[in-house]
């Protein structure tokens, strides 16, 4: 059926919206694409950074157990914050009561934001101060199948919190399926990107330090066939695939995700699988293997604030799903703060003082 918002009246309609866009969706000279950064193993939780976040994405294909989102979450704790999203997940209900168990020692959660089966959690620490948190607030955007009335709802949900002074939005998607849908997924990137937290768009705010998109992000491998491809990842060849990611492609043609920075994928395409195993789709379609699942990061300003990725891996362990969770482990620093014009700080300090109690009520209900 494909997407209406990429044609006619609706697009018009999104593009007059006021610009506060997550990602770059003009072609220029000046284009920077993706940009591919190592992993630094070694984090030294607290004391090098001001803030550590592990995030993870996946794609549950309607299935949950509480031991496989416990492997997913992990032992190690030394994080601050956790944000976990996804997509064709169960009942928020079920998943939300087994992840706060699977934490509830360490972590309590301080945000979600749910579209039915795609969902997105974020959890802080027990014991943190609740004037850590200083905005906290949540929106989220279908696309196509009419609002999700057919099939599985596609879209993304956001999370935007100013947390110890950080100013992060996390974003997490699940696109259009199929190698063919390479155009309809990047008009659903800028729509998405156009569209969360416009309705209520405060021309004076302060933008994010960093924004966080991760998901179902569904592009696939270009110009290969399932078995060469196949042939390549099984003799731990899989990096000569990166040329033919059709993400990184769009990216380095200037159509989506202009600087954004995302690790280097020397883990095994996570996509798709027999469930139960970590075998590749032996059904009759036989699927070419493709890295669907992504977390990208990019820094509004690099003189503000400086991220170090020290971890980037799929979990190939957890065969409950099509998909392999993906996660990373992201630590920030801040560098300095901007000092705004006196009628901005006024003007912020009022809207400030306005949303105080509206987000010490999100933050109630949340972690309750």
């Amino acid at each position: 059926m494909g997407n209406l918002f990429c044609k006619g009246k609706n697009y018009s309609r999104w593009k007059r919206r006021p610009i506060m866009s997550f990602i770059h969706n003009q072609a220029s000279p000046t284009h920077i694409g993706i940009r591919t950064v190592e992993a630094e193993n070694v984090c030294n939780f607290s004391t090098h950074s001001d803030l550590c976040i592990s995030i993870a994405t996946w794609n549950m294909n309607g299935q949950v157990s509480f031991e496989e989102l416990a492997d997913m979450v992990g032992s190690n704790r030394e994080f601050e914050l956790l944000a976990v999203g996804l997509q064709e997940a169960p009942k928020e209900r079920k998943v939300a009561t087994l992840l706060k168990e699977a934490l509830h020692e360490t972590h309590t959660m301080i945000g979600k934001v749910i579209m039915g089966s795609l969902q997105l959690y974020l959890f802080g620490p027990s014991n943190a101060k609740r004037s850590s948190i200083t905005e906290l607030k949540m929106d989220k955007q279908s696309i196509g199948g009419f609002g999700g009335i057919i099939g599985r709802k596609k879209g993304a949900v956001a999370i935007r919190i100013n947390y110890k002074g950080i100013r992060i939005v996390f974003i997490s998607c699940h696109l259009s399926a199929h190698a063919s849908k390479v155009e309809e997924r990047n008009c659903e990137c800028r729509h998405i990107s156009h569209s969360l937290f416009s309705k209520n768009w405060n021309p004076y705010s302060r933008p994010s330090h960093i924004t966080i998109w991760l998901g179902d992000l569904n592009y696939r491998l270009q110009g290969i066939d399932t078995y060469p491809a196949r042939n390549l990842i099984n003799n731990d060849l899989h990096q000569r695939l990166h040329g033919k990611d059709q993400l990184l492609q769009e990216a380095g043609r200037g159509q989506i995700f202009n600087g954004f920075c995302e690790g280097t994928l020397t883990f095994k395409p996570t996509y798709k699988y027999n469930k139960g195993s970590s075998n590749y789709d032996t059904s009759y379609k036989v699927r070419v293997p493709a890295w669907t699942d992504r977390i990208l990061f990019k820094i509004e300003d690099e003189s503000d604030i400086e991220a170090t990725l020290h971890s980037y891996e799929s979990m190939d362990e957890i065969n409950g799903s099509d998909h392999k969770p993906v996660k990373a482990h992201l630590c920030l620093r801040l560098i300095r703060q901007r000092r705004l014009p006196p009628i901005i700080e006024n003007s912020n300090s009022i809207i400030n003082s306005n949303n105080n109690n509206n987000n010490n009520n999100n933050i109630n209900q949340l972690s309750s």
